[in-house]
């Protein structure tokens, strides 16, 4: 004999999401940098060499010189000359003294000095190295100033965006329950 069934029928519930992501937007503006520079500098000084041409000596034995220089050389050659006819004249006076030798008359002692009295020269000694030259440098002077850099770094903050994503839940089916009595038959 077979037995009426009960039939239950389930359907279950369905829960729809749809999701999407959120995104970063991440933007860092570049630094600002600024560089100064001071330059260097780099100063040179030099001085003129100097010259020194002396002539003096030179100009002497041409024309004698300046007058103060001529007239010292004239009073120092005058004393000279007047000390050496002071020797000769005691030279003539001692061979006069020996008038019994033979060549002493006064004939011969006084006969042969007919030499003039020189002069003494007025003008210096001529050389050839009459000239002082005289060259004088000096280093010259350097002064440096190293350059310098300055560098200024601004820094700006990362700036950071989120947008959000969305989130849907909902329903996509219901659940539900069906009970399906079973066919009884009345024949009886």
């Amino acid at each position: 004999m077979l037995q009426p069934i009960l039939q239950i029928r389930q359907t279950p519930a369905v829960i729809g999401i749809d999701a999407d992501l959120g995104a970063f937007s991440i933007t860092q503006p570049k630094a600002d940098v600024t560089i100064t520079t001071t330059p260097g500098e780099l100063s040179v000084q030099s001085s003129r060499p100097e010259l020194t041409i002396d002539q003096t000596r030179a100009r002497a034995a041409y024309n004698g010189g300046s007058v103060l220089d001529m007239n010292k050389r004239i009073y120092s050659g005058i004393q000279q000359l007047y000390l050496q006819a002071i020797a000769r004249r005691m030279e003539q006076g001692t061979r006069m003294a020996e008038f019994f030798k033979p060549g002493n008359t006064i004939a011969e002692v006084y006969g042969t000095d007919t030499e003039p009295n020189s002069f003494p020269d007025p003008c210096g000694t001529a050389s050839y190295d009459n000239v002082d030259i005289h060259f004088v440098t000096s280093a010259p002077e350097v002064r440096f100033k190293a350059a310098q850099v300055d560098i200024q770094v601004e820094r700006h903050r990362p700036e950071i965006e989120y947008t959000r994503g969305k989130l849907d839940i909902y329903m996509q089916q219901y659940a539900s329950i069906q009970f399906i009595p079973p066919e009884v038959n009345v024949q009886l």
